[in-house]
C-alpha cells in the first residue's frame, strides 16, 4: 500500500464549496481561540451542529451513546450497521480531531465521518468523547482513551452497551489529526495494559497531529498556503494542550513522538500494525512521514498511503474524488489486518 511521496503542485485546486467550508472552519477556530490560551466555548458551539443518536436505524445504522465516567463526562457513541450486526465485525475505537481543544462525536462533521466508516467497512465504531484542552491538558486525553478500552474490556459493560457481537480480540484504534496523536498513545499504553479479552491489533493514524521545536520543510513551505492549519494555529493548540515548564516544549514525547525523548517502542512486542495517512498539502506532512519512518526503524509493521494533492482532513468532504479512495484504502488495511489474526 505504500505510495512514493510526490511534491505537491504549486497550488491547491479545490471546489468552491470545499473552500468556503474550510474558510468558515478556520474563521470559527480563530474566533474561539483567545490570546490568553483559553477557548470561547459559547462562541465555538455556535459553529457546531450537534446530531442526536438514532436508535431507530437510519441508512442501515443505529447509533446510541454510552456514558463511561459521569463524573468526568466521558462517553462514546456507538455505530452499528444493522444488516451486519450479528457478524464478526472489526471494532474500531475512534478519536476525533480538533487540536485537542474542539469538537466531539456528536458534532455533525464527526457523526457523518463515523457513519461512513461504519457503513463502508462495515465495522462497529465507537467514537470517544474525551476531555478537551486547555481545561484538561495532557495527559487527560490519553487517560480517557485507555479508560475507554478498559471499560470495553469488562464483559458486564459490553453486555450493558449491547456490544456482545463485537470482536474485542481484534480491536483497532483510530483517529484523525489530534485524534491520530491520541490513537498512537492509546495504542502504546494498551501494550502495557493487561486486558482480559480486548487486544489492539491495528492503528489508523490519519493525518496525525505531531510536531517538534524545529520547523520542518513542510511547515516552512506550506504555512499560509493550505486550508485550516497554520503554524500559528498549531502552536496555539500545543500551548493549550501541554503546560510548559522546565524542559517541557514541543519536543515533549507526547508531541514529537519520534524525537529525542521518544518512547522506545521497539521494546513493545504487541504494538499494532499501523496505517499512516498523509497529504501533500498538509503542513504536518514531514512530521507524519518521520513518524512512519520511525515505526519502520523500530521494527514495527507500518504502511504509508499518501494523497499528494490533498490537504489535512480532506476526507470530510465527499465531493472530492480522493475521499472515496481514502475509504477504499482504509477498508483494505482494516480487513487485511483483521483477517491475519
Amino acid at each position: 500500500m505504500e505510495i512514493v511521496a510526490k511534491t505537491p503542485n504549486n497550488s491547491l485546486s479545490l471546489p468552491w464549496r470545499t473552500r468556503i467550508h474550510l474558510r468558515v472552519l478556520a474563521f470559527a477556530i480563530d474566533l474561539a481561540c483567545r490570546a490568553n490560551g483559553t477557548v470561547n466555548r459559547i462562541l465555538m458551539n455556535l459553529f457546531q451542529t450537534k446530531i442526536p443518536p438514532t436508535l431507530k436505524p437510519i441508512d442501515g445504522l443505529k447509533t446510541y451513546d454510552v456514558v463511561v465516567n459521569p463524573n468526568l463526562n466521558i462517553w462514546f457513541r456507538v455505530y452499528i450497521p444493522i444488516e451486519h450486526a450479528i457478524e464478526d465485525l472489526p471494532l474500531i475505537v475512534f478519536f476525533h480531531g480538533g487540536g485537542f481543544a474542539f469538537l466531539a462525536p456528536n458534532v455533525k462533521l464527526y457523526d457523518e465521518t463515523c457513519r461512513n466508516f461504519a457503513r463502508k467497512l462495515p465495522a462497529i465504531i465507537i467514537s470517544v468523547d474525551y476531555r478537551l484542552a486547555p481545561e484538561h491538558p495532557y495527559p487527560a486525553q490519553y487517560d480517557d482513551g485507555i479508560d475507554v478500552l478498559k471499560f470495553l474490556d469488562d464483559e458486564e459493560n459490553r453486555s450493558i452497551c449491547l456490544l456482545q457481537n463485537a470482536n474485542f480480540s481484534r480491536c483497532f484504534v483510530a483517529g484523525d489529526s489530534a485524534g491520530g496523536n491520541i490513537a498512537h498513545h492509546v495504542a502504546q499504553r494498551a501494550c502495557q495494559t493487561k486486558f482480559k479479552q480486548l487486544k489492539v491489533i491495528g492503528l489508523l493514524a490519519i493525518h496525525p497531529f505531531f510536531g517538534g521545536e524545529k520547523r520542518t520543510n513542510s511547515e516552512k513551505q506550506l504555512d499560509g498556503r493550505v486550508p485550516m492549519l497554520t503554524t500559528k494555529r498549531t502552536d496555539w493548540f500545543w500551548d493549550a494542550y501541554l503546560t510548559r515548564g522546565e524542559g517541557c516544549n514541543r519536543d515533549h514525547p507526547s508531541i514529537n513522538v519520534s524525537g529525542p525523548q521518544a518512547v522506545d517502542i521497539a521494546k513493545l512486542s504487541d504494538f499494532p500494525e499501523t496505517l499512516v495517512v498523509v497529504s501533500g498539502f498538509d503542513i504536518l506532512h514531514d512530521w507524519q512521514k518521520k513518524y512512519y519512518e520511525w515505526l519502520i526503524h523500530s521494527g514495527k509493521q507500518a504502511q504509508l498511503v499518501e494523497y499528494p494533492n490533498m490537504f489535512h482532513d480532506f476526507f470530510w468532504f465527499p465531493e472530492l474524488p480522493e475521499t472515496n479512495q481514502f475509504y477504499l484504502d482504509v477498508i483494505d488495511f482494516v480487513y487485511n489486518v483483521f483477517n491475519k489474526v
